[in-house]
């Protein structure tokens, strides 16, 4: 069995991050409000980055250490610009 961490990029530019065993299942429970309770009010959220990695225990070890990026480094790893607001 896969398992893979993911970034989810919500409604308000804000970033969810989470483990699963089927990325687009899990993005159409958190677009349902099924998924985590953050999601649930920063709908509709959108798939912006997986990476698969060895097991269950490796996932939530990357899901940590993805957690404890900024904001800009999460954006990087999802490949995304970042805007930044006019002076």
């Amino acid at each position: 069995m896969a398992f893979f961490c993911y970034i989810l990029r919500c409604a308000d530019g804000s970033f969810y991050t989470g483990w699963t065993t089927d990325p687009p299942r899990r993005e159409r429970q958190h677009n349902a409000g099924r998924g985590a309770r953050y999601t649930r009010t920063h709908r509709p959220v959108k798939l912006v980055y997986v990476e698969e990695v060895a097991d269950k225990s490796a996932a939530l070890k990357r899901e940590r250490a993805i957690k404890n990026l900024s904001h800009a480094q999460k954006a990087r790893l999802a490949g995304e610009a970042i805007s930044r607001a006019a002076p």
